[in-house]
């Protein structure tokens, strides 16, 4: 068979990459527990049955719609984790970074089926020998069963899964205490309240097997036995799971006591006490109650999911249609103004400005729904991020811990698949330049782990993500040379350069083309291309560093660049339109209260220094020939901790806008974020305040 996807049409080949994706990302996020746990000697079989079962659908799916080599190879990943879970092999950090090299090439293969590049044969022939090459271990077979020296019924051993009584036995062996809890649910809604016990039991444990009982209380019951291996007395059980239909038992170990069963108290498991008349519930938190339905009640066919996957495409398509919209509310809203002062406030224009309100209040409400849907957890990229830094400390041999917070800090999903090379880059100069070799830190007087911190937050209307590294830090003086040596900049101004601007000679071009980039650290490696992405997405990037210390870089961005609020200005006889989640205030000064220091004109505002920019100046614009009035309306923006004044000659009001990307020519136009239309139909451009403001900061 060939590896050609046999779908039947497109439609069905967008539902498997869309499914194959979520399995491959869900196999990740296990793995990284699964390194975790290793790293820190903790057990986890639920953990590995689930990376199992993860592979085994794989196989599944991919053989279904014809892709025979991701079918093949994850088959035998399959039969490589189940002789991890069974027991045959052991775990260990080879293991896991051939776990991740297999979702690696999994990821190429669903981009081969979706159009993408052909993954070459001696890839996938490398990775299957080398999971050939965990060869399990030969098990002597033991004449006395485990099983043997506890109090189990044979009737419940004999219909135990192979993996089940393996399971079993390594408890035994380790010495984890077993019990056995008895349930008793409504036929109506037994699969529920089974599901919500076995969660309830995996926080205590290990939930071994469940098996349906014959002890039923009754025709409309369905009673189980699940079998449940933990480290907690027989107390914590009951208290956190026995109810009226629940019980736990102590499976006892034959002529021995370490598992003996402990007195069961006489009444609720929940201990109460007597305070005036009413009964004080103890203060451990309960188990999640299993409600049952009543009798004679019709068993559901509602799924439980409410998840619907929809095509990023699709929701573009909606979110144009209402940006259109949005021109006719404004129009809508003008003609009724108009109507008022010709007609005054009569029926039919009382009428249509109420109508008016009505449809704003609607569409409002549409554009936040469509936004909310549009927006997606930073969880997707950083666990991709995660495995990429594991296996560069491992290619740099380093020992690098990665700390990660805010994952589930949410953006734009087409922002957060733009934002996944810059921060790729990022992470790799922090690796691979950033952090030292152990024997290195070991002599600066650091522990030999370095430590990487990815974390995000949001603020305001922004998010802010940052990439931290307790490395060597930037050297200044190296950065001096080697910019005056490329002649980025001339040894006369280096004087007159402050540390910021020196960081950022590292987002310039040609500084990432010396011969031996290590000389500062490796830190212009890619750093132009990730400013240009960062700007596209009219974000800001920023560094601080402390040679010998570390590294930090914040990326800040705006949640959405889909509709948004927006400030319109008039420069010169252009209009433009400034986004308003970046506007702090607005001014009226007086020209007189302009400053002028170091060639920069600037105002004091509240006890500090604000820089002005005229964009009449950035964009290069005909002065009006009418004289300047004596004041100004100055247009305070700002990201992160950097302010800006933006000198302008009128405010023309605000309007909701639909940023429009510019053709390629245009595209790459300092300060330009894009298009937008406005009422009047006339289109403008819109201003990319985070490239100005770095601009502005650069020419400092």
């Amino acid at each position: 068979m060939t590896g050609k996807v046999n779908t039947g049409s497109p439609k069905a080949l967008g539902e498997f990459l869309s499914e194959a994706q979520e399995m491959v990302e869900s196999l990740n996020r296990d793995v990284l527990k699964f390194d975790d746990n290793l790293r820190r000697n903790l057990r986890d079989p639920d953990l590995i049955n689930s990376i199992f079962r993860s592979a085994h659908s794989l196989k599944g799916v991919s053989g279904m719609f014809g892709l025979q080599r991701m079918s093949d190879l994850s088959h035998e990943m399959e039969n490589l984790l189940d002789n991890l879970r069974m027991g045959r092999i052991e775990s260990s950090p080879e293991l896991v970074t051939l776990l991740f090299d297999f979702i690696e090439v999994l990821n190429q293969l669903i981009a081969e089926a979706g159009g993408g590049p052909k993954v070459a044969k001696k890839i996938l022939s490398d990775l299957s020998e080398r999971i050939k090459g965990f060869a399990p271990q030969e098990v002597k077979s033991e004449q006395k069963s485990p099983l043997d020296d506890i109090e189990l019924e044979q009737s419940v051993r004999s219909v135990l899964t192979e993996y089940e009584e393996f399971r079993l036995i390594d408890c035994v062996r380790r010495g984890v205490k077993l019990y056995k809890i008895h349930a008793s649910f409504h036929l109506i809604d037994f699969d529920e309240s089974l599901g919500r016990l076995s969660e309830s039991i995996k926080t205590l444990g290990e939930l071994i097997t469940t098996l349906p009982s014959s002890q039923s209380s009754s025709t409309d019951d369905i009673d189980f036995d699940l079998i449940v291996g933990s480290e907690s007395p027989i107390e914590v059980l009951r208290e956190k799971l026995e109810s009226e239909t629940v019980s736990v038992t102590a499976i006892k170990r034959k002529g021995g006591t370490e598992n003996a069963e402990l007195p069961k108290p006489a009444a609720s498991t929940r201990p109460e006490k007597e305070a005036g008349g009413e009964k004080e519930a103890s203060t451990e938190s309960p188990a999640p109650p299993i409600p049952s339905a009543e009798a004679g009640e019709s068993p559901s066919l509602r799924s439980i999911s409410q998840t619907v996957r929809v095509d990023i495409g699709k929701l573009d398509n909606l979110m144009s249609i209402v940006g259109e919209m949005v021109l006719v509310k404004t129009s809508l809203q003008s003609i009724a103004e108009n109507l008022k002062i010709e007609l005054g406030f009569t029926g039919p224009v009382a009428d249509l400005q109420k109508q008016a309100r009505n449809f704003e209040r609607k569409l409002n409400e549409l554009q936040n729904g469509i936004m909310e849907v549009r927006m997606v957890p930073l969880q997707q990229i950083f666990e991709k991020l995660a495995r990429m830094v594991r296996k560069l400390a491992m290619q740099f041999e380093k020992q690098i811990e990665l700390h990660i917070s805010g994952a589930d800090t949410e953006l734009d999903k087409l922002i957060i698949e733009e934002l996944a090379d810059p921060l790729m880059h990022i992470l790799r100069n922090s690796v691979d330049h950033g952090i030292e070799l152990p024997e290195e830190r070991i002599r600066a007087g650091k522990p030999p782990v370095g430590n990487i911190e990815l974390l995000a937050y949001q603020k305001g209307n922004h998010v802010v993500i940052e990439v931290r590294d307790d490395g060597r830090g930037l050297d200044l003086e190296k950065i001096k040379q080697v910019a005056v040596r490329k002649g980025l900049v001339s040894a006369e101004r280096l004087p007159e350069m402050s540390r910021r601007d020196l960081y950022n000679l590292l987002f310039l071009p040609g500084f990432s083309t010396s011969e031996k980039v290590t000389e500062i650290s490796g830190r212009g490696v890619g750093l132009d291309v990730v400013k240009t992405n960062i700007t596209r997405l009219s974000g800001m990037i920023d560094i601080e560093s402390e040679f010998g210390k570390g590294t930090a870089l914040s990326i800040t961005l705006p949640i959405t660049l889909a509709i948004m609020r927006a400030l319109i200005v008039k420069v010169s006889e252009q209009n433009y339109a400034i986004p308003l989640n970046s506007v702090l205030e607005i001014l009226r000064v007086p020209v007189s209260k302009l400053h002028t220091i170091e060639k920069r004109e600037v105002i004091e505002l509240r006890g500090s220094t604000l820089p002005l920019v005229r964009l009449a100046d950035v964009f290069e614009l005909e002065k009006p020939a009418v004289q300047e009035e004596e004041n100004l309306y100055i247009v305070v923006v700002g990201l992160a901790e950097n302010r800006l004044g933006l000198v302008v000659n009128y405010l023309l009001g605000q309007q909701d806008i639909v940023i429009q990307p510019l053709s390629r020519s245009l595209a790459k136009i300092p300060g330009i974020a894009g298009a937008t239309s406005l009422t009047s139909q006339q289109t403008i451009l819109v201003l990319d305040i985070g490239g100005i403001v770095e601009d502005s900061l650069l020419r400092d």
